[in-house]
């Protein structure tokens, strides 16, 4: 009987054979014996049929029977609520009356607890599922999921419930009605069983909709907000959260502008979630404490803090999302405020979540800003970082620098004056440096208004270096006129602040450079080691009158000029087709004073020739973004020191003989005036560096002078 395939059919046996098995041992017993008994055999009645029962329904299988029944609720279930959208009439013909099944079962005794609790478990999964089919992936905003789902219940979800449930509440067979009766209370309760259903999808979906936040996925925040209203749920929903951020996000293939991006979601969408801020403090310290752990990660908030809108379009180190809220925002938070609670002025106060830990403020992390910048444990490191790249605009950029100095007047509000006063006087640097400018080139105009030959106009930025962060001071040989130039600048200068003496920092400025040459006219801005490096190939040529050449040593000779400065200046003026390599000495160039006429007529040129100028556009660029960067990194700033540090252990080791790491650094902290400020790995890594230049050896594990 239960080997059929088809569940309906089993089952329908099964409860035939059962009431024709009822039938033959019970009706004699109703027709001879019970009126024999008192009382018309009531007692005797419950006796034989509980017994019989029991016989008959435990020599069954059981899993069998219920495993059929499931399906076969399943079946009528989300045919009649219309869960499947593909079930048709001619499959729900083929359901038998279930509710006509349900009183056949309970009349044989197969039915009570038993059965309703496998109704129970079958209409929870047709709820899930008519939820998940329904509503998964509908977030717009503003949300009306849940009064859907909550009419829906109501209408449909419990009155099919009830009506199946009638059957299995008496012995008797219900006389059919028009209309099911309800009990509120039993509505209320179906409906918080569905909304906990879909705060269990809505928390399966939350990293998706934090991730789609900016395109309005706010309604499904809005159905989580009804769910997570005990400790429970709101357990359930942070310890979900923090594992699939574990698993998708704070992982070392993820950028850290990616992690910034869904940390600026989460702080939002939390913020609408929980205003008290319970459920942030929660999901965002892995974020924070794996955020403090990058590197880039105070680079990129600074940089953003500071960014326009059209730099945050073009870089990817820049955050869209802070450098919108920075436009908007009118101020910053300065302190927690301790004493909100006291404020009996607020009318919207809300007591403290059950959940809150002791630590917890309300506060605390729920403006985007406060929050990233609060990201370190102390204040030092986002301010040096905030000068770095404060310093690397101010040096770069000729413009009014209003947005520089809004963001260093709100974070003043936040870290107080004392803590960004290097900054402030950075700013007021550049701005006097406009005034102190427009003094000189006055004085200048005086001086050099009776000189026939073109003078250069000079235009410096005067820092006071105490207050800057550490510069590039890398010098070499000007052209005569822009040396000229600056003396004359310098002794104005000293005129006007004749307390004051200026150091000319060459590395760091910029020229406006015209070359005429014979087919053409090039003007280009570049940096004043360019510009020197093609100020010597001017007015020189050769005997035999072709342009003048010029190799990589000469100019470093000549310039007193690094390599790499000089290689770099060399790259850009080939990529822009003002020099060009020699083809038969390496690191030999001359002027190409005339292009090709392939390569003015791009209609004409030649294959090679087009690589050969994209190969140029390219080299051009790459000189670009060659040593640019007005400030000094750590690492320079800490291979510098590590020279000075390299003349004491070169005088140890050639007095004392060869030692271990431990006992130079231990000799480095007594002799070295103020002690040695590095630790054994990196001063590890500077003498391997030694090691392979060949000035050290190491035997035994101990550092010596290599004969």
């Amino acid at each position: 009987m239960l080997e059929d395939p088809d569940a309906k059919y089993g089952v329908s046996n099964v409860v035939m054979y059962l009431e024709r098995a009822h039938t033959v041992y019970l009706h004699n017993l109703q027709e001879h014996v019970y009126p024999l008994c008192a009382n018309g055999g009531e007692e005797e009645k419950k006796w034989i049929f509980s017994n019989l029962t029991g016989l008959l329904t435990y020599s069954l299988p059981q899993q069998k029977i219920n495993d059929d029944l499931t399906e076969l609720f399943k079946m009528h279930a989300e045919a009649l609520l219309e869960i499947q959208s593909d079930s048709s009439t001619t499959e729900q013909r083929k359901i038998p009356n279930v509710r006509r099944l349900l009183t056949r079962l309970q009349d044989i005794g197969m039915g009570g607890s038993r059965l309703q609790k496998i109704l129970a478990e079958v209409m929870s999964g047709v709820l899930s599922t008519h939820i998940k089919q329904t509503y998964a992936g509908e977030w717009v905003s503003r949300s009306k999921v849940t009064a859907k789902l909550r009419y829906w219940v109501e209408n449909r979800f419990a009155r099919y419930i009830v009506e199946m449930l009638a059957p299995l509440n008496t012995g008797t067979r219900p006389q059919p009605t028009s209309e099911t009766e309800i009990a509120l209370s039993d509505v209320e309760k179906w409906q918080e069983i569905a909304i906990n259903h879909l705060g269990a999808l809505r928390t399966e979906e939350l990293f998706n909709v934090i991730v789609e936040w900016e395109n309005d996925s706010r309604g499904a925040i809005e159905d989580l907000k009804r769910y997570v209203i005990n400790t429970a749920a709101r357990t359930h929903v942070t310890n979900s959260f923090c594992e699939v951020l574990s698993r998708r996000l704070l992982q070392p293939g993820a950028a850290t502008t990616e992690i910034l991006q869904v940390y600026i979601s989460i702080i939002r969408a939390f913020s609408l979630l929980d205003p008290k801020g319970v459920l942030l403090d929660r999901v965002a310290r892995p974020i924070r404490r794996y955020l403090r752990d990058r590197d880039d990660t105070a680079v990129i908030v600074v940089s953003s803090l500071l960014a326009d809108a059209e730099e945050t379009s073009s870089s990817s180190d820049v955050l869209p999302e802070l450098a919108e809220e920075i436009q908007n925002s009118t101020t910053l938070t300065a302190q927690e405020d301790d004493d909100a609670d006291l404020d009996f002025d607020d009318m919207e106060w809300m007591p403290d979540p059950v959940d809150a830990g002791p630590d917890y403020k309300k506060s605390k992390h729920l403006d985007v800003i406060g929050s990233l910048i609060s990201l370190f444990e102390t204040k030092d490191i986002f301010v040096k970082e905030f000068q770095k790249v404060l310093g690397e605009r101010l040096l770069k950029q000729a413009q009014a620098f209003e947005k520089e100095i809004r963001v260093l007047e709100l974070l003043k509000l936040r870290f107080g004056e004392p803590s960004l006063q290097a900054c402030e006087v950075m700013l007021r640097d550049i701005v006097d440096s406009r005034r102190v400018n427009h003094v000189i080139r006055t004085e200048q105009k005086k001086v050099t208004s009776q000189r026939t030959e073109p003078v250069p106009e000079l235009h410096a930025r005067i820092l006071s270096h105490l207050f800057w962060p550490s510069l590039h001071s890398e010098d070499f040989s000007l052209p005569p006129e822009i040396s000229a130039s600056q003396t004359l600048y310098a002794t104005v200068f000293e005129t006007l602040k004749q307390s004051r003496k200026l150091t000319w920092l060459n590395a760091l400025g910029q020229v406006t450079v015209q070359l005429e040459l014979e087919d053409r006219s090039v003007t280009e801005v570049v940096q004043t080691w360019q510009a020197s490096v093609i100020y010597a190939f001017q007015n020189e040529e050769s005997h035999d009158g072709r342009p003048v050449t010029k190799t990589v040593q000469e100019l470093t000779s000549s310039l007193s000029m690094s390599e790499s400065f000089v290689r770099n200046a060399l790259t850009f003026w080939v990529g822009k087709l003002v020099l060009r390599p020699s083809s038969s000495h390496a690191d030999t160039y001359h002027v190409l004073e005339t292009l090709p006429s392939s390569a003015l007529d791009p209609s004409t040129s030649s294959q090679g020739m087009q690589s050969t100028l994209l190969t140029a556009a390219a080299a051009a660029d790459a000189a670009t973004s060659g040593p640019a960067h007005a400030l000094r990194s750590e690492e320079d700033i800490a291979q510098e020191k590590m020279e000075v540090f390299w003349q004491f252990v070169v005088g140890m080791l050639t007095n004392q003989g060869a030692m271990p790491l431990a006992r130079i650094v231990m000799m480095l902290k007594v002799v070295v005036p103020g002690g040695f400020p590095f630790g054994n790995e990196e001063l590890k890594s500077f003498l391997e560096g030694r090691v392979i230049e060949g000035k050290l050896e190491v035997v035994g594990g101990q550092y010596k002078i290599k004969a």
